[in-house]
């Protein structure tokens, strides 16, 4: 197993720096006063594709040698990592071929065709995506870039907790979603470098619980395809996720589908800030776990705004 190391996200930082946006980081008062904590919200829906994962991609296209680029690179994904790699690609001026679910939001689907990409599509289960997946890159020679469970994604990923402390100083707590565990996983990458005392969490949807029975389990347990308003969160943990994720989360917190569209419709009625359902999870986790949160001052990493406007959750509910 190839675990990405510190160095590595200090030369990604530097690689990425030309195609990623700082993203801001925004607090409200009235988020405050509501959690009983002083949180800082780091915005990745501003960022470039509109998801973090773009950091990662970013990374992992531009370490590339001239030699492998030529054959071009290619996923799976049910979306953000979908439409950031393909954004990196079209960068690079490579190609890049997506299996995605049919189920996929048509928003990214459509912004992964606007920057140039090929999708196949698959059935909405992780057996039919890598099943498909397989035969993509028998075909094509690509180089396949893992949603997360690659070394040169999750140093990627890294570089966001670094901007954070860079731009909220010391916090106590980081939470972020977790469905593959990228972000998570180069959370702790980061923090465990730079700030070893900041305890990091994760939130997931109850409907799409594995990792959080895999990190109660202490072992992989791994769902085929489970169903949550968080699309981005319905894959497992693998093998190098799981080893930041269980060497390094303090804990995994769970909200039930109704408190991630509440904290979605109060983050866009509040704070004025479009975002996916998958990045409610952390406000959802922290409205119900107060007491773990009071009086501390707690990084929250909004992961993605790729969301559908015209499919907003709380139009069915």
């Amino acid at each position: 197993m190839d675990i990405p190391t510190f160095d590595d996200v200090k030369i990604a930082q530097k690689r990425i720096s030309p195609y990623i946006h700082k993203t801001p980081v925004l607090s409200s008062s009235f988020m405050n006063e509501l959690s009983g904590a002083e949180l800082f919200f780091k915005c990745e829906n501003f960022q470039k594709a509109g998801a973090f994962k773009v950091r990662g991609a970013s990374n992992a296209v531009f370490g590339l040698s001239e030699e492998m680029a030529v054959k071009g690179v290619a996923t799976h994904s049910s979306g953000n990592h979908a439409l950031s790699l393909a954004y990196a690609a079209a960068r690079r001026g490579i190609p890049v071929t997506v299996v995605m679910p049919h189920t996929a939001p048509e928003a990214k689907k459509a912004a992964v065709r606007g920057y140039g990409g090929t999708i196949v599509e698959c059935e909405p289960s992780t057996s039919s995506r890598e099943e498909t997946f397989a035969k993509v890159v028998a075909e094509s020679g690509a180089d396949f870039v893992h949603p997360y469970n690659d070394p040169r994604v999750i140093a990627g990923q890294a570089t966001c907790s670094l901007e954070l402390l860079e731009q909220a100083g010391n916090l106590d707590a980081v939470i972020a979603p977790i469905g593959g565990g990228g972000m998570v996983s180069g959370t702790c990458l980061a923090l465990s470098n730079v700030a070893p005392e900041t305890k990091i969490y994760a939130a997931e949807p109850k409907n799409a619980d594995d990792a959080y029975r895999s990190f109660k389990a202490g072992h992989i347990i791994a769902d085929d395809a489970p169903e949550t308003v968080a699309d981005g969160l319905k894959v497992p943990l693998k093998d190098l996720t799981w080893h930041f994720v269980s060497n390094h989360v303090e804990d995994i917190l769970l909200a039930t589908e109704e408190e991630i569209i509440e904290a979605m419709k109060l983050i866009w009625q509040r704070m004025k800030i479009v975002m996916e359902p998958s990045s409610a999870v952390p406000l959802a986790t922290i409205l119900k776990n107060k007491n773990t949160f009071a009086g501390k001052r707690v990084g929250v990493i909004i992961t993605g705004g790729n969301v559908d406007l015209s499919k907003l959750p709380w139009m069915n509910s």
